[in-house]
């Protein structure tokens, strides 16, 4: 148990899997601990962890994203994919600005139609990305990406509306009753970058393929990861993929129900809730969760409630938000979340310089409130 004088910090709350939280209280929160980092979907949600994220990319780490120490791996689907390759471009504190304020100032038209959304997500991620980003990211050995989308299967895959949505209702359907009902609707797709890590986040939930993510595919990759069914166009038949119409991946993955960690080190998952759901449909489903075993090697960085009490609204941002709030209100609201976010990254990195004590970590459970 290290020994620490950090105060208990009320803007974050951690909860750690059984086998983690035995570790961090051993050994403290240290980034030598953690081999992985995870992004859950989202969407703008993600704002409530912006500077967190920006702490971690360019001090916890530092070192490990310029190539000293062991390799990290990232997962995320949808806009957690979004942040996670920003992770490994060759100025990811820079890359995560260009996210944030692209995404919070984004402005459609009235009544926008899929295609008009589906092109400003696609200019937003080729501004982050930049000149060279889908080189750096392709390239990095040092942060090994996964990305997740959702292929569909069968009629799901035709260029008719109709079909698409027929998909979208009978997988809910067979969702209600057993997640695994899924596959026969989707394949998770994973995309990643590192052939020695193909074999990481062995999920057997469902249908599973994995892609390597190259040159040629990756605006495809991200554009699929986020691309909400009726509110996005698809992505069809992207390079290196099996044929087909892919969908976000937060479908089948919205907070991850895998092994998160099946080796001696520990995954750090930024949370934007304590609440953890498998899938997209899951979130109306009060008695699906993910299992606890799967969590056993993570921890979880959470803003606690005190904090959220003080954001306006009381709550963090979400895609409802562009339709109940002016585009002036709502950008201002999204700017507000940005900026108090800092106070997670204070609070984290006061823990980290000064210590843990006992009572700052909770024992994780699926419904961590």
């Amino acid at each position: 148990m290290q020994k620490g004088k950090a105060r208990f910090s009320s803007s974050i709350t951690l909860f750690a899997g059984s086998e983690a939280k035995i570790k961090i209280e051993e050994d403290g929160l240290t980034p030598s601990l953690f081999d992985s980092l995870v992004g859950a979907s989202g969407g703008p949600k993600w704002f409530v962890l912006y500077e967190l994220d920006r702490y971690l990319a360019g001090s916890f780490f530092s070192d490990r994203l310029t190539g000293v120490g062991a390799p990290l791996k990232t997962l995320g689907s949808s806009a957690g994919a979004w942040r996670m390759c920003c992770y490994a471009m060759a100025e990811p504190t820079l890359a995560l600005e260009r996210l944030a304020s692209r995404y919070s100032e984004e402005v459609y038209s009235e009544n926008p139609s899929r295609k008009e959304v589906t092109e400003k997500a696609r200019e937003m991620l080729i501004e982050v990305l930049g000149s060279s980003g889908v080189k750096e990211v392709v390239a990095n050995c040092q942060v090994a990406s996964h990305l997740v989308a959702a292929r569909s299967r069968g009629f799901g895959s035709s260029k008719f509306l109709g079909a698409q949505l027929a998909l979208i209702l009978l997988s809910a359907l067979g969702n209600l009753f057993n997640r695994r009902a899924l596959s026969f609707f989707y394949e998770r797709t994973i995309f990643c970058t590192s052939s020695l890590s193909r074999d990481r986040y062995e999920c057997k939930d469902l249908a599973t393929a994995r892609v390597p993510l190259t040159e040629n595919n990756l605006i495809e990759a991200l554009m699929a990861t986020g691309a909400i069914p009726y509110i996005l166009e698809g992505v069809r038949d992207i390079a290196g993929a099996k044929k087909g119409l892919f969908w976000d991946g937060g479908i089948v993955d919205y907070h991850f129900d895998c092994p998160l960690n099946e080796g001696d080190a520990l995954t750090l998952y930024p949370h934007y809730s304590s609440n953890f759901v498998p899938g997209w449909f899951d979130k109306a489903l009060p008695w699906r969760r993910v299992k606890e075993l799967n969590y056993n090697k993570a921890l979880m960085v959470c803003p606690s409630f005190n904090f959220l009490r003080t954001l306006p609204f009381g709550k963090v941002p979400d895609r409802k938000d562009f339709e109940q709030l002016r585009a002036s209100e709502r950008i201002k609201y999204w700017k507000k979340v940005l900026a108090e976010s800092v106070r997670l990254a204070e609070d984290f990195h006061e823990i980290v310089e000064c210590g843990l004590t006992y009572e700052m970590i909770r024992p994780f459970s699926a419904r961590s409130r």
